[in-house]
């Protein structure tokens, strides 16, 4: 099939390589969001869905929002059978979603009707669900609430971050995209509408969602910490200034801590929860490095009776 393909981020690169490298499939251009400013140097950027079309000489559109008459114009011209599109992280309406054929088929990071928005595979770990995965369906008006394709699963590991688990699920759900495309082109599969129960939401998470809450359980701060590595980045305040956080451990101790109070141990640094305590991992300070949490308490010296809040 004719296919202009649209996403943005690092993990919708598994599902673009697998399209480009398909015998039956053909990208004649691909749809990205703006080129931005990023890092220390504020240089400007292509994104990476953008910048590996551009290293196999493919068609790249950045359309502010893709309303805009002069990106519907080339969409028409490039006359796509279908639009894949993997997290490109802006909203088509209806002048986009009647192009192509056979629509825009979407990857989504989890199992639908479950988790629907920006950030399932977050929601997926913060909830503590023992299965994470993939879905390819239909985009319509609605928020994810198209016709599926194609599933799968994989059960979570115990020490997922985000990170770690989308990473995977790129992966295996390029090949489920993949499948999807071939499915479509040769008439075998047929799109099936979703449950009307189970639908569950996952917003997109923001800097001050990502505050860990000492006071909530331990397998709760466990969770969250790790639904929100790499980004944004669980973070407390540590003498009135924020630290960022990397995954934590249940940590057995006979010592009784209160909600957020720090224990110095030789090797490993503990905070009380509303259960057990936790033992910090990384811990980078504003403008400094990360490093083991051992050797940030020893660099800032913690006395007896201080705590992360």
């Amino acid at each position: 099939m004719r296919l202009v393909f649209a996403g943005t981020p690092e993990p919708a690169l598994p599902a673009l390589k697998a399209l480009i490298d398909s015998p039956d499939h053909d990208v004649v251009a691909v749809v990205t969001r703006p080129d931005a400013q990023a890092g220390r140097g504020r240089k400007v950027l292509r994104s990476p869905v953008g910048a590996l079309a551009d290293e196999h000489g493919i068609e790249v559109l950045t359309p502010v929002k893709a309303s805009e008459p002069e990106f519907l114009d080339r969409l028409r011209e490039l006359a796509p059978d279908a639009c894949p599109v993997v997290a490109y992280g802006a909203i088509l309406r209806r002048a986009a979603l009647e192009i192509p054929a056979h629509g825009w088929i979407n990857l989504h990071f989890s199992v639908l009707p479950a988790w629907r928005g920006a950030a399932p595979v977050q929601a997926t770990l913060r909830h503590g669900d023992e299965f994470a995965g993939a879905s390819t369906f239909r985009i319509v008006k609605e928020l994810d609430a198209g016709p599926v394709f194609g599933v799968l699963t994989e059960q979570v590991r115990p020490d997922d971050t985000a990170g770690a688990l989308l990473a995977r699920l790129a992966e295996s759900g390029a090949g489920l995209l993949l499948r999807t495309l071939d499915g479509i082109a040769d008439g075998s599969l047929v799109a099936v509408d979703q449950p009307a129960d189970g639908v569950s939401f996952a917003p997109k998470i923001a800097v001050e969602d990502a505050r860990v809450d000492f006071a909530l359980p331990g397998m709760a701060v466990d969770r969250l910490v790790r639904a929100v590595t790499p980004d944004p980045g669980a973070w407390a305040l540590f003498r009135g200034e924020r630290v960022k956080l990397g995954p934590v451990t249940r940590a057995e101790s006979e010592v009784e801590l209160e909600a957020g109070e720090l224990l110095v141990e030789r090797k490993r640094v503990l905070v009380g929860t509303a259960t057990w305590p936790v033992a910090l991992g990384e811990v980078q300070q504003q403008g400094k490095k990360r490093m083991r949490a051992a050797d940030w308490a020893r660099g800032s010296r913690i006395e007896a009776g201080e705590s992360l809040s």
